[in-house]
């Protein structure tokens, strides 16, 4: 009798085993297409097809020959968000001839950004930084507090820099593109297209000094009245794609951006063999507290034309 008992005890203990590894099967099955189906696995897994992309619009052009081998709503108008700072960036490089001279951070700008959820790099009021270190302070971890100074540097006030940037697009032909303010802020009479602002990264990145900034990982801010010892910045981009090296292509710069209303931007300089090829995408849903589809798709587009 002590027998059958132990044998049922142990028939039903094998079953319930059974059953367990069963719905553990099916559970980890369900969870690896869900993470697949949004990019999760990461860069050599993701293999979406090029009409599932996240971004609304978007442009790939072969630096080398100029040909545009993909675009998707290349001239419909979209908010550039922080690609905004690429158009800054460079006019500052163009206008002011000793990129060393320091720079003070008046009170005025940060009460301006106040409560606008502006990106900051991390300066403070009355800080005293050079030229320089606010170009890769604007650019790589994109503060709004570097952009707006280099603004009233360069022009003597915000709204004379801003006339600046639409007269520089008018010259590059960017048509279908205004800009209402220098770090990409939203404002509907702030816009541009991914065609426009692959126009103007391509000229941007015949400057060397341009070329340097929107290149670089990290850099180190020298040590300022408010910042004795200095303090580094790091590229958003690199921070966010931890892949920066698939199929061959190298990603070796890049500018990310965000608001509520511009959605997840990207532009991106990359390498394949001896070619260079530049992607803008903008118009991706997610913020930053989700999946990066703008790098998903950034991704996704250069395995799919580069391959």
């Amino acid at each position: 009798m002590m027998k059958k008992s132990l044998y049922r005890l142990f028939t039903t203990f094998c079953l319930l085993v059974i059953f367990a590894i069963c719905v553990w099967g099916i559970f980890q099955s369900g969870i690896q297409s869900i993470f697949q189906r949004e990019g999760v696995s990461g860069a050599s897994s993701i293999n979406h097809s090029i009409g599932d992309i996240y971004s609304a619009h978007a442009v790939l052009l072969d630096v080398s020959d100029d040909k545009v081998l993909y675009q998707k709503a290349a001239d419909e108008k979209a908010y550039p968000a922080s690609l905004t700072k690429i158009m800054t960036v460079l006019l500052v490089i163009e206008h002011l001839p000793d990129l060393q001279v320091q720079v003070t951070l008046s009170n005025s700008i940060f009460s301006h950004l106040q409560g606008m959820d502006a990106s900051t790099a991390g300066f403070l009021p009355n800080e005293q930084v050079r030229v320089s270190d606010l170009l890769y302070g604007t650019m790589l971890p994109s503060g709004a507090d570097a952009s707006q100074g280099l603004a009233i540097a360069t022009a003597g006030s915000e709204k004379a820099f801003v006339q600046m940037m639409n007269q520089k697009a008018k010259e590059l032909g960017m048509r279908n593109t205004h800009f209402a303010n220098d770090s990409g802020l939203n404002d509907p009479s702030h816009y541009t297209t991914t065609r426009d602002m692959t126009t103007l990264l391509q000229y941007a990145l015949k400057n060397t000094k341009f070329r340097e900034v929107f290149t670089a990982r990290r850099y180190f801010i020298s040590p300022t009245n408010l910042h004795p010892d200095g303090m580094t910045v790091y590229s958003t981009l690199f921070q966010e794609m931890i892949h920066t090296e698939f199929d061959g292509i190298s990603i070796i710069g890049g500018k990310t951006g965000y608001t509520e209303e511009a959605g997840l931007c990207l532009a991106t300089l990359a390498r394949k063999g001896h070619s260079e090829y530049l992607l803008v995408t903008m118009g991706a849903r997610g913020d930053h507290q989700t999946l990066q589809f703008n790098v998903i798709d950034a991704i996704n587009i250069y395995k799919k034309f580069l391959e």
